[in-house]
């Protein structure tokens, strides 16, 4: 057996064996991503979070994170193409790592803000390009902010600086997102990447952006199921489609 297809049955054995989530006013953990966007949030020491990322194409990603110490947490991915359906199973070339590390915890005044490093890019990955369909976060720094307003709101910024850059866009990006719970186990979720760093000639976008939304519900406690829509501005250059649909999974628990 290839040495991806090992570490991608691992992520999904664990996935599988392993619940209030991160949505809706009861929420006992915090959103680490919105959509494909990282924010401030972060996985608390002791606890571990499996997550399941499912996308067109058969594209499945696996995620582990383990809060190590206080505002401190690390995490390890993988995934590949035509893992759900039929054809080839392609395994991705390498796992993504996460770090992330809390710098300033949310207060009244100032918002939480986090810098880290995700290498885990999204969909199907161009060899010609070495570059995801969706890049990598890369290098980032996140804020959020929580506000009262009918249950809960928050907004979220990001910038960002992937690393997948043979396809000549070294450019920072920048994001913004939101979530607006939705009684106590439902949320609203929303993102706008610009993709800055995906508008050039040989750029999978053509500069529309990325408009994602998604729905979150807290199953029991831990447990997170999702619906997402991505690209609803169709902004990839060679698919048109007025959304891609898919499903995300969430598990997270006290370990230690």
């Amino acid at each position: 057996m290839k040495k991806s297809n090992i570490i991608l049955s691992l992520l999904l054995f664990s996935t599988i064996i392993v619940a209030q989530g991160t949505s809706g006013t009861d929420a006992k953990y915090e959103y680490r991503n919105l959509i494909d966007l990282p924010t401030a949030g972060i996985t608390d020491k002791g606890n571990v979070g499996i997550s399941i990322d499912i996308m067109p194409g058969g594209v499945l990603v696996s995620k582990i994170e383990v809060g190590v110490f206080e505002n401190f947490s690390f995490g390890i991915s993988y995934g590949g193409n035509n893992i759900i359906g039929r054809g080839k199973i392609t395994g991705y070339k390498l796992p993504g790592i996460n770090v992330r590390g809390r710098i300033v915890n949310e207060t009244e005044a100032l918002p939480a803000i986090l810098v880290g490093f995700d290498s885990q890019g999204k969909g199907e990955f161009d060899k010609s390009l070495n570059r995801f369909q969706i890049k990598s976060p890369g290098l980032f720094a996140a804020v959020s902010k929580n506000f009262d307003f009918y249950g809960y709101f928050s907004v979220h910024g990001l910038v960002n600086y992937s690393f997948e850059i043979d396809d000549g866009d070294k450019d920072l990006n920048i994001g913004v997102g939101f979530e607006k719970t939705l009684g106590t186990k439902v949320s609203l979720v929303g993102e706008y990447d610009f993709a800055i760093n995906d508008n050039n000639r040989k750029s999978v976008g053509d500069g529309s952006g990325y408009l994602n939304l998604g729905i979150r519900w807290s199953l029991k406690d831990g447990l997170t199921l999702g619906l997402n829509l991505r690209d609803l501005l169709d902004n990839k250059k060679f698919i048109s489609s007025n959304a891609d649909r898919g499903i995300f999974v969430e598990y997270l628990q006290a370990i230690f």
